[in-house]
């Protein structure tokens, strides 16, 4: 069987080295760690995960939490993480939030199974995650934010970003205007909506009760909504979603009407994922930069593991006003 000891050797170097390779240890050159890892794929030597994690306390693998995989949200920042932590020698293991999977992340790290954890669906009811940060524990939050909470924290000014949605309309002459909300528990669409509401009240057009209605970030539910508000005897000239595939659900039903937006309806969402740029959806959305932000989640999650007594950090990137098709003249 080959052994770490065949690895030094057809490497020429220490088995402690192999080991600091095997770890990502910055105490050795990318020169020597390059040699190390081209000796372990020449004898096709697969380190037992078990035994490595019991020498270095490290199991070199980052867990993170996501909402609903279905929502291209979702993938697209995955796709960054995972970028970012593959080249600093970490596996990643995902959860999707439905049926308690927050639970079993917690559970994970408080087993060790996990190094750290990157939350992007954080809400304000979980005690597990408090208790969780209370011990130490490596966690970042990224897209969702928790007030007061000693916690390293990656968002975009989603009040701002609100707030622009209701100045557009506004300049546009859109003054009857509806609010699709996801959960009142999620920073995100509180924020939003409230940047939002707010900014239409201070112009003189408050958003009235009968178009403020929570979506559940489900394209299904904003379908139906959006189907309510248009069948209304008063229907609403705009439709601002908390987010993008709650916009999708909103255009869909529009066109279900045989209506069109932006002729009937003007509807605005939130994220800019990548499709909202598609001619089939032409969607005029507030972009957040969701990449960048997972560059910076990965990072500050990695520095946590590494100096557990660092200050927590909070960013908030800002955000603009994409105009597509879906809300303009």
């Amino acid at each position: 069987m080959i052994t770490s000891r065949d690895v030094a050797q057809l490497a020429g170097v220490s088995q402690a080295t192999v080991s600091r390779a095997m770890s990502s240890s910055s105490r050795i050159s990318a020169e020597t760690k390059a040699r190390v890892l081209a000796a372990m794929e020449t004898l096709e030597y697969v380190p037992h995960a078990g035994a490595q994690a019991m020498k270095t306390q490290r199991t070199n693998t980052i867990g993170v939490v996501v909402a609903d995989i279905t929502n291209p949200f979702y993938p697209e920042v995955l796709d960054e993480l995972t970028r970012e932590l593959d080249a600093a020698g970490y596996r990643v293991v995902i959860w999707n939030a439905g049926g308690g999977s927050h639970h079993d992340a917690l559970r994970a790290i408080r087993e060790r199974a996990v190094d750290g954890v990157i939350f992007t669906t954080a809400t304000e009811d979980s005690a597990e995650l408090q208790a969780a940060l209370k011990k130490g524990s490596p966690i970042v939050l990224i897209n969702r934010r928790i007030d007061g909470l000693q916690c390293d924290q990656v968002t975009s000014d989603n009040l701002s970003g609100g707030a622009v949605v209701a100045d557009y309309l506004i300049q546009h002459g859109k003054t009857r205007v509806g609010f699709i909300g996801g959960s009142e528990s999620a920073s995100t669409s509180r924020d939003r909506g409230r940047g939002f509401m707010n900014r239409m009240t201070e112009h003189g057009y408050p958003v009235p009760d009968d178009l403020l209605r929570q979506g559940g970030f489900s394209h299904e539910q904003s379908f139906r909504v959006m189907n309510e508000f248009i069948n209304q005897a008063n229907p609403p000239q705009a439709v601002f979603c908390a987010n993008d595939f709650m916009a999708f659900g909103a255009l869909d039903a529009v066109r279900s009407n045989g209506l069109t937006a932006p002729d009937d309806f003007w509807v605005i969402g939130y994220d800019d994922v990548e499709i909202a740029s598609w001619q089939s959806f032409d969607l005029t959305t507030v972009r957040q930069p969701s990449r960048e932000m997972a560059r910076v989640g990965a990072h500050m999650l990695l520095d946590r593991i590494n100096s557990p007594q660092m200050t927590a950090q909070q960013v908030i990137f800002p955000c603009e006003l994409i105009i597509r098709g879906s809300a303009r003249d």
